[in-house]
């Protein structure tokens, strides 16, 4: 491997650890992001952590403004809304488009992740510390959701359902610690499940609704999934 090769991995690196840390409980909402202190932790320059930094503030991972640098995008309840309805909006053409197009493969590898949430979720439900389960929660909980439209067939709906992911996640990541809503979650991904593999795109739909539900604001106009 060239020293550019190196360079490029280390930036990859950089970049999918900070995506992470950003999308889950590492920062508070309208904290600051500095460069200055992250190029210690990852031995390299100020200005790769910045140009990594304005990549992730081109997702809408982080904000920023001259003068003040770069920080956590704070908390909103309209863009939280607004967001879950793009969520519901991709997930729903996703899943109906893989159930057409996947066939026994996608359905197997679906069924395969609904098993490694669900046996994670029903730990998270029991356990009386949920430390141990957050990062492979978090994980689970992604893959799941990006296998139900991975058979779509469409790289747009696909990347635009993950910039849209991440955001969401993050507008979520110190609420979802306390995971009171866990034995909900495992009620709607089994009947997500249930729902696509029984070929019924209607009922798919609506189940992706009910379970991102919960984030929509109730005097906000959503369009009707169909």
């Amino acid at each position: 491997m060239t020293v550019v090769e190196d360079a490029m991995r280390a930036d990859a690196d950089l970049f999918e650890t900070l995506r992470y840390r950003l999308m889950t409980n590492a920062y508070e909402h309208g904290q600051k992001v500095r460069a200055e202190v992250l190029k210690d932790e990852f031995g390299c320059s100020a200005s790769t952590v910045r140009e990594v930094l304005f990549r992730l503030s081109t997702l809408g991972l982080v904000t920023f403004q001259e003068q003040r640098g770069f920080r956590v995008p704070a908390r909103s309840r309209q863009l939280l809304h607004e967001l879950t309805h793009m969520r519901v909006l991709l997930e729903a053409e996703g899943a109906a488009l893989s159930m057409r197009h996947g066939g026994v493969a996608w359905e197997a590898t679906l069924s395969a992740a609904h098993h490694q949430l669900s046996h994670l979720e029903r730990r998270l439900h029991t356990a009386e510390n949920s430390a141990p389960f957050v990062d492979l929660w978090f994980s689970a909980e992604k893959h799941f959701h990006t296998t139900l439209i991975a058979a779509c067939g469409s790289d747009v709906l696909k990347d635009g359902h993950d910039r849209v992911y991440s955001r969401f996640r993050q507008q979520l990541m110190v609420e979802d610690l306390r995971f009171d809503f866990i034995s909900k979650n495992i009620e709607h991904h089994q009947a997500i499940l249930d729902a696509a593999l029984t070929g019924d795109e209607a009922l798919t739909r609506q189940r992706i609704h009910e379970h991102l539900s919960r984030h929509l604001l109730d005097d906000a106009p959503v369009s009707k999934v169909s």
